[in-house]
């Protein structure tokens, strides 16, 4: 039980399994001189070694914007909406070749997955997009992803990719989060106005004395050193560790990965599965009730497996997939919750059925249970 309730730190980066790079427009255009496809390739090339180390790895991209304010000979960021729409889709063809070209010396391949963040709040959407991600990584494919900027303009205006990257940690659930930037880390005072500044080599992701050393961002970017504390307290629900590092540096996110104490380390409260846990647990809620059999009951409390189908005895309410049901024994008092992996209709046809009986009666599997042991938890 002890390794289960560890919070992870440097050790975390050294042996993860998963891990989530975003890299800034600052650096992907060298501040703003167009892409840098010298730095994209030793980048690309640094991915590439880590995947040959075993370690997934999903993308997210800035630079679609700059990439195409430099392809239009615009010098400052427009504030128009339909100029940074027009800016986006210039941009998000030139950086989706490049990353392309520089993957495929590897011979690896990318995928380009823009999205929103209503994607990654509407529960459907976001079981559909964690399951392109997941098959992805398994194919081997580096998944490059960014904001769609081109459609979205609430996400031009308010979002940022450093939420976006803490967004994607807690979807396929990365055990880090590496936001490379064009600074060192975060500072105690601005670097830039203060020489006397020390780098914060570690810290809490939930510590609020953080957000007031954070700056603003910079010109071609939308997020500062704020939106980065912000995505790190975000990828803290899912247990992942976050490190603000320079990337600038050589070889940094080998050398990150190897355990090298650079940068900024921002560490979440819980454990991985302890995080997940308690964000399950808070979740108010719910679309549904399940009511189990005695069997299904016992399993769930005392072995922490699954709930499949044939341990249900009754379904209740109108919930689709990736909705907060709640589980109860058959007198009535609860016993878990979680997300279904089907639907209240679907559900009710495979209630105590085996899982091997699901294809037929459905005329597809999503998944074998209602609901995965790492989607549940048991209320005491």
């Amino acid at each position: 039980m002890h390794s289960v309730e560890r919070v992870p730190g440097r050790e975390a980066l050294s042996g993860a399994r998963r891990v989530v790079v975003k890299i800034g427009s600052a650096l992907l255009t060298n501040d703003g001189r167009g892409l840098d496809d010298d730095a994209i390739g030793g980048w690309v090339d640094q991915i590439a070694a880590l995947r040959q180390a075993g370690v997934e790895v999903v993308l997210v991209s800035s630079g679609a914007v700059a990439a195409g304010m430099v392809r239009l000979g615009w010098s400052a960021r427009p504030s128009a909406i339909h100029e940074l729409q027009a800016a986006a889709a210039v941009g998000q063809n030139v950086l989706t070749e490049t990353y392309e070209n520089h993957f495929g010396r590897h011979g690896l391949l990318t995928a380009q997955i823009l999205l929103t963040h209503d994607d990654l709040t509407n529960r459907k959407r976001y079981l559909n997009a964690r399951s392109a991600l997941t098959t992805l990584v398994d194919l081997g494919v580096v998944p490059v992803v960014n904001e769609n900027d081109t459609v979205v303009t609430d996400e031009i205006r308010f979002g940022d990719n450093d939420t976006l990257g803490a967004l994607v940690a807690n979807l396929i659930e990365a055990e880090a989060l590496v936001i490379l930037t064009d600074q060192e880390g975060l500072f105690d005072a601005d670097p830039r106005h203060d020489p006397n500044a020390r780098l914060i080599s570690e810290g809490r992701a939930d510590d609020p004395a953080l957000a007031a050393v954070a700056g603003g961002g910079g010109s071609l970017g939308r997020g500062g050193m704020a939106t980065k504390v912000r995505a790190a307290r975000l990828a803290a629900r899912s247990g992942a560790v976050t490190v603000i590092a320079s990337g600038r540096q050589a070889s940094v996110l080998e050398r990150l990965v190897g355990g090298e104490s650079l940068g900024t380390l921002l560490t979440p409260d819980r454990a991985p599965i302890a995080a997940r846990k308690r964000w399950l647990a808070g979740q108010l809620q719910v679309r549904g009730t399940l009511t189990l059999d005695a069997g299904a009951v016992r399993v769930l409390r005392d072995s922490g497996s699954s709930l499949l189908p044939v341990g249900v005895r009754k379904v209740e309410g109108s919930f689709v997939r990736g909705d907060m049901v709640l589980c109860v024994d058959e007198q009535g008092e609860r016993i878990a919750k979680g997300l279904v992996n089907y639907g209240a209709e679907d559900a009710g046809k495979i209630l105590g059925q085996p899982s091997r009986r699901i294809a037929d009666i459905l005329g597809y599997m999503e998944a074998p249970e209602l609901i995965h042991r790492d989607n549940l938890v048991v209320l005491t």
